[in-house]
């Protein structure tokens, strides 16, 4: 296992971010992640598991070990007429083995294809798209404790899944390092293409039954048309969370803002598109010096060249302000923000 010190951040966060960390290292496996953590422990430094660094954002100097892992692929645990289990390992990157599954004949993931980052990042996220969450495939999702070293296993209901969120990101924040996900797949074609996006695409391409691959090659088509590519305009994807209300609030708003997108929930309550409150607050397109809301999306937040994450982050705080003074919403962010300015 290889430490390096001071090692800038800029090309391993897709925001394109000048930072530093206090050390960073790649493990190839759970022994040599469990070797960063002795080691760090030993140095007096916390550990931060760092993917592909598209839902992160660095405010400054980082203080920790940052532990990446290296794809170690996945087996199948086992496999019957209707079902496979996997286990994939936290490393592997999630839109090529979306793309790979769907290869084998394992179905379900079409509608998270394009989603950047890692497997090891999907769970902690709760990674969900086009009407699709990444809890629905969870059977157990395999981690070390960072203080402890020692080997654990949270099952789907341990895992505390909600909107885009998980116990990785409440009580387990930073404290386990996810190595493995077991995940359930179907061997039979089932498709999910009712969100209206998706819809509208396959109508367009003339598919009345869409496939499995038809699903994912209109995801993929969406998504690339709809979301800048991090390599030539740096950004973290969507930058703030589609707010969730009770239904009489959705009603209000309805009254006052006739056309404002409403995703009514199963437990009652209402989801708002984000996107549409900072577009009718006046945000979308809005630049300042090498930041600003991106002309065709306002949930993504672009580094012009140069940002850095304490002027991103102050940005975005005027962009909550913003649509809270607007529309009494308060929006949430959805990248992890780590290290502090100097």
């Amino acid at each position: 296992m290889q430490i390096s010190r001071s090692e800038s951040l800029k090309s391993l966060n897709t925001l394109a971010l000048e930072a530093r960390a206090a050390a960073l290292t790649t493990a190839a496996s759970e022994a040599e992640v469990r070797e960063a953590l002795r080691w760090a422990k030993a140095e007096g430094l916390p550990v931060l598991a760092l993917g592909e660094g598209s839902n992160i954002v660095f405010a400054g100097e980082v203080e920790a070990l940052l532990l990446r892992q290296q794809g170690l692929g996945w087996e199948v645990l086992s496999q019957d007429e209707a079902h496979v289990r996997l286990r994939v390992s936290a490393g592997e990157d999630w839109h090529n083995f979306v793309r790979e599954a769907l290869g084998e004949g394992w179905y379900g993931l079409e509608n998270l294809a394009l989603i950047p980052g890692t497997v090891g990042a999907a769970p902690i996220q709760n990674i969900g798209a086009y009407g699709v969450e990444f809890e629905r495939f969870v059977l157990a999702v395999h981690a070390v404790d960072s203080a402890s070293g020692e080997s654990l296993r949270l099952g789907r209901d341990e895992c505390r899944f909600a909107y885009r969120d998980s116990i990785f990101k409440g009580e387990l924040r930073d404290r386990v390092i996810v190595t493995a996900v077991d995940i359930q797949l179907s061997t039979r074609p089932q498709v999910h293409c009712e969100y209206p996006s998706l819809a509208a695409e396959l109508c367009q391409r003339g598919i009345a039954r869409p496939a499995p691959l038809d699903v994912f090659e209109a995801v993929v088509a969406v998504r690339s048309r709809r979301l800048p590519d991090p390599a030539r305009e740096p950004n973290a994807g969507s930058f703030f969370k589609n707010p969730v209300v009770p239904a009489a609030t959705a009603t209000a708003l309805s009254g006052r803002y006739p056309g404002i997108p409403e995703y009514p929930q199963a437990d009652g309550q209402v989801k708002l598109a984000a996107a549409w409150l900072i577009e009718q607050a006046g945000w979308k397109g809005f630049r300042e010096g090498p930041l600003g809301i991106h002309p065709e999306h306002a949930l993504v937040m672009v580094n012009y060249g140069g940002g850095t994450g304490a002027e991103l982050l102050a940005l975005a705080g005027r962009v909550v302000q913003s649509v809270s003074e607007t529309f009494g919403i308060a929006l949430e962010m959805e990248p992890r923000v780590y290290g502090q300015p100097r």
